[in-house]
């Protein structure tokens, strides 16, 4: 079935859904995928006619950059559902805007802002099913955009595929995680990409997460390339560290990415009354501050985990428990976020987008 939105948008729907197959109960995160997805080829210059179609392999040339140079990047956002039917998104326009400067800094095409709110508004209308409602339910989103021009030679293509495909998810951590200080490799170095959500910064990271694990921690604390000795990011999020009633996180650079649920509780606290400082932070402050107890909480910020409480860390052969707290920042601030996500508080800061 074929038409035409506001003549911008080409629609394919399947003729029969999968989602009576699904299990929403039992949802392993990122591996189960609604019954379309959104599209957009890049050639000749300009985007072509954006398209809904089927969820469905690609077909790709055996030389098509992405595979050769990795000129790939992407995003991530969560629909939310709220007891009401409604459906919204969380400050999907910072979304758009990362994923164009991701984007540039891999010498890809910026998209245009209409076709990314156009496709997205239709595609989540058009799977409103897959979108449950319930907090702790959502509809992950993963926009991206990969090299398409079929040529091994060594420079930026001339031809790409913007896409969207959707997700259904639960949470994405269950409890607390253990994390490792990194004290030899590095997520990313002053002037590279680390700032962009790329493909091949996650790549890197899964060799040295691979080693922490088999130490039994579940992540790594991202450290600076030059010396180890400041704090970046854990794992996929971004950081922070409560010192007494203090909340400390690193401040975002072309190492670091600039991420929205990072924003989002820096803004929360200070509006809370809660003392922010957003500076560099050294691994030998952290530590001091464990072994004197005034380190009460570490957790990570991101789309996907929300908050991720940390319970202990390594570094330098030692381990660190951390106390457990009452009323804890980690579950405020969570709570707090959500409340927004799902509709059940106020949002002073407009942060909401309603399908």
């Amino acid at each position: 079935m074929k038409n035409t939105i506001s003549g911008l948008l080409e629609i394919n729907k399947v003729s029969t859904s999968k989602i009576d197959q699904v299990d929403f109960d039992n949802l392993n995160f990122g591996s189960v995928f609604t019954d379309h997805m959104f599209v957009c080829d890049y050639k000749n210059g300009a985007w072509q006619t954006p398209k809904i179609v089927p969820y469905g392999p690609l077909t790709l040339d055996p030389s098509a950059r992405v595979f050769h140079y990795g000129q790939a990047v992407f995003e991530g956002m969560k629909a939310y559902k709220d007891d009401h039917g409604d459906t919204y998104l969380f400050r999907p326009d910072e979304n758009f805007k990362r994923i164009n400067k991701s984007s540039e800094r891999l010498a890809i095409p910026e998209f245009p802002e209409d076709y990314f709110f156009e496709g997205l508004n239709t595609l989540l209308k058009l799977e409103d099913a897959w979108i449950k409602p319930g907090v702790g339910n959502s509809l992950y989103i993963r926009p991206f955009v990969i090299a398409t021009q079929a040529s091994v030679s060594a420079s930026e293509a001339n031809e790409y595929k913007f896409m969207i495909i959707c997700s259904p998810a639960q949470s994405y951590y269950s409890g607390d995680v253990s994390v490792l200080v990194a004290e030899k490799f590095s997520r990313s170095a002053s002037g590279g990409f680390g700032y962009a959500k790329a493909a091949g910064n996650y790549a890197g990271q899964f060799y040295p997460t691979k080693l922490a694990k088999d130490q039994g921690y579940q992540q790594i604390i991202w450290t600076d390339s030059n010396a180890h000795e400041y704090v970046e990011e854990a794992g996929t999020m971004n950081v922070f560290f409560r010192i007494n009633d203090t909340l400390l996180t690193a401040p975002i650079s072309d190492r670091i990415l600039d991420g929205v649920t990072r924003k989002s509780l820096i803004a929360l606290a200070e509006k809370q009354g809660i003392k922010v400082e957003v500076r560099p932070i050294k691994v030998s402050e952290i530590v001091e501050a464990v072994k004197n107890g005034s380190l009460k909480e570490i957790f990570g910020a991101g789309t996907a985990a929300v908050v991720s409480p940390v319970k202990a860390f390594g570094y330098k052969g030692e381990h660190y428990e951390l106390e457990k707290q009452d009323n804890s920042y980690a579950s405020h601030f969570k709570s707090a976020l959500m409340d927004i996500q799902y509709n059940k508080a106020e949002d002073s800061f407009g942060w909401r987008y309603k399908i």
